[in-house]
């Protein structure tokens, strides 16, 4: 077990090195100047500025450095958790971090909830209903919901529940109200996805053979799904919510930027934008670092749902 962790944790470094490397390596053939977009943000034009204050400017932010020193430079202080000063707004990297993350895991937190939540119980609701009708109705819907776009339906719900009803606030960020149109926003199709894999994988455990002798010891239909027809049923939704976690991550740029909330996904978003390569890389070794760590205890939970399952080595 020790060896297979070993193995794991160095493959989750190998991972985090590369998303780190491809980022930045992507954000310096972006065209244009970082230096020039940064004055373009904050009202000024690099032609305004003299050649010494310019060159003052890229001394003091280090963009006068090598394509090479500069990447050294910030991976090795991304390695010692300093992950320096956003180019574009003047301050510390990890202190945008603190202030934006909260809202982002509080999103993400209740968008995973709220997927496992519709998607498996819409999948136990169609593999227990028998009449046909209800059934194929309920199997349509997971089509339908990862087929509509997450923009359109951010803003169907913000027309329905924030302008029609006025239950829930249309944007910011305080408070659980203002989190539920997001969340639902970003958790619709996530559950789409589980509900369609979890549905089939029920008509394939409904045909195996403990199922017919679990109905032979008297239990009922109710008694089999849940003891024996569940637990089998759901082993391809842990590999699934390991890749979820980084749809989530993605999906949080666009819904963050539909409700106006300030998370790291709007701040990625204006970052890119800007070409604030500290910020970005940041952002991108956060996100990389939460995927990772999902993955590695979807792993861990294998032999739990299933002990044929082993991370031991056999020995003959």
């Amino acid at each position: 077990m020790s060896r297979y962790l070993i193995g794991r944790i160095g493959q989750a470094l190998l991972v985090l090195w590369g998303a780190y490397s491809i980022t930045y390596f992507i954000l310096y053939l972006l065209p244009g100047d970082t230096l020039s977009i940064m004055l373009s943000a904050s009202g000024m034009e690099a032609d305004a500025l003299s050649v010494e204050d310019l060159a003052k400017a890229r001394a003091y932010y280090g963009l006068d450095k090598g394509l090479f020193e500069q990447y050294f430079d910030l991976l090795l202080g991304a390695l010692r958790g300093d992950f320096g000063q956003s180019l574009s707004l003047n301050r510390p990297v990890a202190e945008l971090l603190a202030e934006r993350l909260p809202q982002t895991l509080s999103l993400a937190g209740l968008a995973i909830v709220l997927s496992l939540l519709g998607g498996i119980g819409l999948a136990y609701l169609t593999a227990y209903i028998r009449w046909q009708p209800l059934k194929k109705a309920l199997a349509r819907l997971p089509s339908l919901g990862f087929s509509v776009p997450v923009f359109w339906m951010g803003l169907l719900l913000i027309q329905v529940f924030a302008f029609g009803l006025g239950w829930f606030p249309a944007t910011g960020s305080r408070g659980l109200e203002s989190l539920v149109l997001p969340a639902v926003t970003l958790a619709i199709p996530s559950a789409a996805v589980y509900a369609q894999v979890l549905q089939r994988s029920f008509q394939g455990v409904w045909k195996e053979s403990y199922i017919t002798t679990a109905y032979a010891k008297g239990l009922s239909r109710g008694q089999v799904q849940a003891r024996h027809g569940f637990k089998n049923a759901a082993l391809p939704i842990l590999t699934l919510i390991g890749l979820q976690v980084g749809n989530t991550v993605s999906g949080a740029v666009l819904v963050e930027t539909i409700f106006a909330r300030s998370g790291i996904g709007r701040l990625a978003q204006e970052a890119v934008l800007r070409q604030d390569i500290p910020v970005v890389l940041a952002i991108v070794s956060v996100s990389a670092a939460a995927f990772v760590l999902v993955n590695l205890l979807v792993d861990l939970l294998y032999p739990w749902f299933d002990p044929r399952i082993s991370h031991t080595p056999k020995v003959f």
